[in-house]
């Protein structure tokens, strides 16, 4: 089970390149209108492959490891499916919690998204956004990951 909250960023954060960043490549095979959707992912060079099903913040997620070559035989069919972005780790103000700041390239270059999960609701609920977060987008179907590979970037975004 994923819980998670997402906001934009109007503007990077001074002081986010002293945190880890890895750059991640990823494409959609499945999307269903219901939420479910079927992602591989390449990040630091171990490739994925997840299972989403569900909107909103709480959603179920499977994640299973790809080999190299299975994971180029895939790609090709996430052609139009596709995003890339830069994750940068950033430590949250409460234990445990970390901030992943999204910053996307591409057609999608310029958007910038903090993606916060936690352990639970109740956390989740608890959870005070730092300052440089902009409007929360977590039920925003137009911000989901899936959508802006197909659709591209919302209006206003």
């Amino acid at each position: 089970m994923e819980i998670e909250r997402k906001f934009l960023v109007p503007e990077v954060p001074n002081g986010v390149d002293a945190h880890p960043s890895t750059p991640i490549e990823q494409g959609y095979l499945a999307i269903h209108d219901d939420g479910t959707e079927v992602r591989i992912r390449r990040r630091d060079g171990a490739s994925t492959m997840t299972v989403k099903s569900g909107g909103g913040r709480t959603r179920a997620e499977e994640e299973l490891e790809l080999d190299d070559a299975t994971f180029e035989r895939l790609w090709p069919l996430t052609e139009g499916r596709r995003i890339e972005k830069v994750r940068h780790v950033i430590p949250a103000d409460a234990p445990g919690v970390e901030i992943e700041l999204d910053t996307y390239g591409g057609d999608l270059g310029g958007l910038v998204v903090a993606e916060v999960e936690f352990a639970g609701e109740a956390e989740a609920d608890a959870f005070d956004p730092p300052e440089w977060f902009g409007a929360e987008v977590t039920d925003d179907k137009g911000f989901k990951n899936q959508r802006l590979a197909v659709d591209g970037r919302p209006d206003g975004a």
